[in-house]
């Protein structure tokens, strides 16, 4: 068994920072990709999130950096520059996640990189395509989640006012976009020898997410009705209460409604035609939903979860994110692993998504701390040690102090 993942052999230089970008190169990373994270003398963004014990060590950031390796180099300085190009000379594949202006203005635009590496993928992740009027304004996740729709189809389901999603959805969703295309134009330029420029937008990307769902009527040139999938959007489409607590349900074709009305001891409604068939269903999905939301709450949650496991209806308990943390099935699958980390000491993480027969996906290297690999990571790009220790004390690039004590908790927040 191959134990270094299936991605073993290929190197990633990641310029990107906070969540989108991280998540995609931490995903690669997790499958064995040697991922290179190039970082300002700061540190990214994120690494002040808190909870954390140690300075630039924040929880968040420490799961999003498992399994790269850390240099600092500041950009803005010509030796800055001159290393990170050196360093894209070996790599595979260079990610980034700002606007492609900040880019050019650093020296590092595309025609700069494949210069020095032809074979190169070059991906940038970033909010708007750049042949659309958009181009160039900044982008979050939360600016994204308005702009491709979501914010407005929690007050179209609801008739309250527009919110965010609760996680962030544009960066992880477009995150995972990013990952596909980054795999696949290495997988064209290991097959051909030449490389690319490739844009994931947020916009765009989010925007399919969505009307992949929501296009609907509008699928069709005139229009058959309007956008929107109505089950998606009705009223009811949300946990049942039941009589002391909630429960998610989804009965849904026909085998389930008929053992459902079974369980209710409704056997009539069968061949209503409102309940009869799944067309008849959507087109009455709201009055559906109400109906079941009124049953639901007739019966305490554990009578539910018997009555509906034993007639092999989908049903699930409600987690929060406390509880979560002891489901039997991810402690069955060691979903949250634990391990002594260098310098935060014992922590909690999330395991690799999927299962690998003969390359496993694993946690190879925990989060580093900024600037943990720079030395080591100049030495495998050419550079001698004198020029290194010019670098460091010309604040072109650092590297941390020996690990700090892992009982000194020096910031809660």
């Amino acid at each position: 068994m191959n134990t270094n993942g299936p991605l073993e052999g290929i190197r990633i230089l990641d310029l990107t920072a906070v969540v989108m970008g991280p998540y995609a190169t931490q995903t690669l990373g997790d499958l064995g990709a040697d991922i290179v994270k190039v970082e300002p003398p700061a540190g990214d963004n994120l690494r002040a999130v808190g909870p954390m014990r140690h300075a630039g060590m924040g929880a968040m950031a420490m799961h999003l950096n498992r399994n790269k390796r850390s240099i600092v180099l500041d950009l803005k300085q010509p030796e800055g520059r001159e290393a990170c190009l050196k360093l894209a000379a070996g790599c595979d594949a260079l990610i980034y996640n700002t606007r492609p202006q900040a880019m050019a203005r650093l020296g590092l635009d595309y025609a700069a990189v494949s210069a020095v590496n032809p074979k190169i993928v070059y991906l940038g992740a970033f909010g708007y395509g750049e042949e659309g009027p958009y181009a160039g304004k900044p982008a979050y996740d939360d600016l994204i989640q308005g702009a491709a729709g979501v914010a407005s189809l929690f007050a179209q389901q609801s008739g309250g006012a527009p919110r965010y999603a609760p996680v962030t959805l544009a960066d992880r969703a477009v995150g995972l976009q990013a990952a596909i295309a980054l795999l696949a134009a290495v997988l064209h330029a290991q097959r051909t020898g030449k490389g690319q420029a490739v844009e994931v937008p947020m916009f765009e990307a989010l925007s399919q997410f969505v009307m992949g769902d929501h296009l609907g009527g509008h699928s069709f040139e005139p229009p058959l009705g309007p956008t929107g999938y109505a089950r998606l959007l009705a009223e009811h489409r949300k946990p049942y209460a039941t009589a002391d607590g909630y429960l998610g349900v989804l009965i849904y074709n026909d085998k389930h409604w008929q053992a459902f009305f079974d369980v209710i001891g409704r056997p009539e409604l069968r061949a209503s035609p409102m309940f009869g068939t799944h067309t008849a269903r959507a087109a009455n999905i709201g009055a559906v939903y109400a109906f079941v939301a009124e049953v639901m709450a007739t019966r305490g949650s554990d009578e539910w979860m018997a009555a509906l496991e034993a007639a092999d209806i989908p049903v699930a308990r409600l987690h929060t994110t406390e509880s979560l943390l002891d489901d039997p099935h991810l402690r069955a699958v060691d979903f949250f692993p634990e391990f002594d980390h260098p310098s935060e000491g014992r922590i909690r993480t999330l395991a690799p998504v999927g299962r690998y027969s003969a390359t496993p996906a694993a946690i190879r290297r925990p989060a580093p701390r900024i600037g943990e690999q720079s030395v080591e990571l100049l030495r495998e790009a050419g550079y001698a040690d004198a020029a290194i220790e010019r670098m460091l004390a010309n604040g072109v690039t650092l590297q941390p102090a020996p690990n700090p004590s892992t009982d000194d908790d020096n910031d809660p927040s």
